[in-house]
């Protein structure tokens, strides 16, 4: 292989690998609802919660990749549906959220665990741009599956410490939100920030 070949395919990946970092760490619903869980119920008992957003990313990351995402051009009213169920389980997290009051409020007495994060990516309108954008920009193999392959798990190891970091930023800010009345604020507004995410798919 040429130096100009290997170069070009070294910044291909570094380019990719700056996406995976930028759309990761990047406010959505997933880092939003981590922050609040580590607020709510401590890093350790979050981490299901974290595994199973990257973990679940990457795999959607690979059936996009292998042809998933073509589904919205050839049956366009699939994005509707996405649409309303995104937007209704959003709202009803929102509200859950929102009139929750800790690890006591029986409204959430337990933080999602790793099938229920991994599920949500599905209805999650950010994950959908970012693999539907990583999968439709960047050819990092001429192999379909080697492409693949390494477009989730480059994902996955980038976007894994990406999302730990907001669960661990919730955690440190326990203390400081200990208090029931900071702490329904905080809720009400990580409430807010949730509804916020909807923009991508309400707007299109």
């Amino acid at each position: 292989m040429e130096v100009s070949q290997l170069a070009a395919g070294t910044g291909v990946f570094a380019a990719f690998a700056g996406f995976a970092l930028v759309s990761s760490i990047t406010p959505g619903p997933n880092n939003t609802m981590l922050l609040a869980s580590g607020v709510n119920f401590g890093f350790v008992r979050t981490v299901p919660h974290l595994l199973g957003v990257s973990i679940g990313f990457a795999l959607m990351v690979g059936l996009v990749g292998l042809g998933l995402g073509s589904m919205f051009h050839a049956f366009p009213w699939t994005w509707q549906v996405l649409r309303v169920v995104a937007t209704v389980y959003l709202i009803w997290l929102a509200w859950k959220l929102a009139t929750a009051g800790g690890v006591q409020d029986q409204q959430v007495k337990r933080p999602m665990g790793f099938w229920a994060a991994a599920a949500f990516q599905w209805v999650n309108p950010k994950a959908w741009v970012m693999a539907v954008g990583a999968c439709s920009t960047y050819v990092l193999h001429g192999n379909l599956w080697l492409n693949v392959l390494l477009l989730a798990g480059i994902f996955g190891v980038v976007n894994l410490p990406s999302v730990a970091m907001w669960a661990l930023c919730g955690s440190a800010l326990r203390r400081w939100l200990a208090r029931p009345r900071v702490l329904r604020a905080f809720n009400i507004g990580m409430a807010v920030l949730l509804l916020a995410s909807l923009w991508p798919i309400l707007g299109a």
